[in-house]
């Protein structure tokens, strides 16, 4: 019997795969393409628990390297043949109002994830990519997509509609979506079972900080609330976005600097947050150096962010009228101690107070004895939400 599944993670230039055997969820080979789209260039790492390898290739398409993966899979022995494999799982930044759960992808799926590419233009189009790619190379096998959007469907209508004429709802579809919804998923999951509570008894805050971040309040185990909106610009300030603004602040510079959509798009999405505050980095790591070293712009930098996701705990504890659990996850939530320990300062008052020691060595629980809410660092897998969405979908 197949009970291998791929998982996929296809960008405009890059494309991520993990395997795991299912459905003991074991991760038998993870690696990536990079510099797909160019002048037979590419880039392709990959790791096992005995191995780890990058080479150049002279491939430059997502059809390519997906050929080039099966053949190496086989060559490599850990897949004695493509009939090993039971499903393949793709990553797809948005699924719209259309798709509330993960699919298998016929040809009505790929039209409707096709035709979200106009809330999506970044992504959806590449997600398809790989997809198609898939499709092509193993007609036979189930390819199930799912999708970053799909966990907040459940938010209440108070919470996704914007207060602008309702008209562009029912017309044009502009209300908060929401994204990093399987990594929030998966985390939220996985601190139910180390807790041995169930999902839906917990009030859970997850902070999925990463270059991209979010938080999502989760409620009775489904999503409540999240930071992110109609695109994943909204919310917190990130590496090199600037999250929540006054939208008049546009009109002004589009008024006064001349500025037009692409120029404004490209300040607020590639020019901002990390990088526009300090004027040196997207990366938190840099402006954590930084700001240890006195440089006032960094530590700026810093104050805006975590003050940015302190108050988001503040205000979904208010909207769930309480707390259980608060989660930090993704490069950010998993690795920077001193950023926990800003984003938690004076939250004593909700009964989040961290453990000095326990949060520099990222124990699992990081809050002090006794305290009532549970602060929780989790690593997120959204490469095995995916596989285990796929495993199931694919029976």
């Amino acid at each position: 019997m197949p009970n291998k599944i791929m998982s996929i993670n296809a960008g405009s230039s890059s494309l991520k795969f993990q395997l795991f055997e299912m459905p003991e969820e074991k991760l038998l080979v993870k690696g990536l393409f990079e510099r797909l789209g160019g002048n037979d260039d590419a880039v392709f790492g990959y790791s096992t628990d005995s191995a780890k390898e990058t080479t150049q290739l002279s491939i430059s398409s997502h059809k390519e390297a997906v050929d080039f993966l099966l053949k190496f899979l086989i060559e490599k022995k850990v897949l004695k043949s493509l009939e090993e494999l039971k499903g393949v799982g793709h990553r797809v930044a948005h699924g719209g109002e259309e798709f509330p759960k993960s699919c298998v992808i016929g040809i009505q799926e790929e039209q409707g994830i096709d035709k979200l590419c106009q809330l999506a233009p970044l992504h959806n189009p590449v997600n398809l990519v790989g997809i198609r790619a898939f499709k092509k190379a193993l007609p036979d096998t189930p390819q199930v997509a799912v999708f970053d959007t799909s966990f907040h469907q459940t938010m209440p209508e108070k919470n996704y509609v914007y207060p602008i004429p309702y008209t562009y709802y029912e017309e044009d579809g502009i209300r908060k979506y929401g994204f990093h919804g399987t990594s929030h998923q998966f985390v939220a999951q996985e601190a139910a079972k180390e807790l041995g509570e169930k999902l839906t008894d917990l009030k859970i805050v997850s902070c999925h900080l990463g270059n991209g971040a979010s938080i999502c309040a989760i409620k009775n185990g489904q999503s409540f609330d999240t930071s992110m909106g109609f695109t994943p610009l909204a919310g917190l300030m990130m590496g090199t976005r600037c999250g929540d603004i006054d939208p008049s602040i546009l009109t002004y510079l589009m008024k006064n600097k001349k500025m037009d959509a692409d120029a404004l798009e490209a300040m607020m999405n590639q020019q901002s947050g990390f990088l526009g505050v300090s004027g040196t980095s997207n990366d938190s790591r840099d402006i954590l150096k930084r700001a240890s070293e006195g440089d006032t712009q960094s530590q700026l930098a810093l104050d805006i962010f975590t003050n940015r996701v302190k108050t988001t705990i503040g205000a979904y504890a208010a909207e769930m009228g309480g707390i259980d659990v608060l989660i930090f996850t993704a490069g950010i939530g998993e690795n920077a101690e001193k950023v926990r320990e800003m984003c938690c300062s004076e939250l004593d008052f909700l009964g989040i107070k961290l453990d000095d020691e326990r949060n520099k060595s990222g124990d699992l629980f990081i809050q002090q004895d006794g305290k009532p809410v549970y602060v929780m660092v989790i690593p997120t897998n959204e490469e095995l939400k995916i596989a285990q969405d796929t495993f199931e979908l694919a029976k």
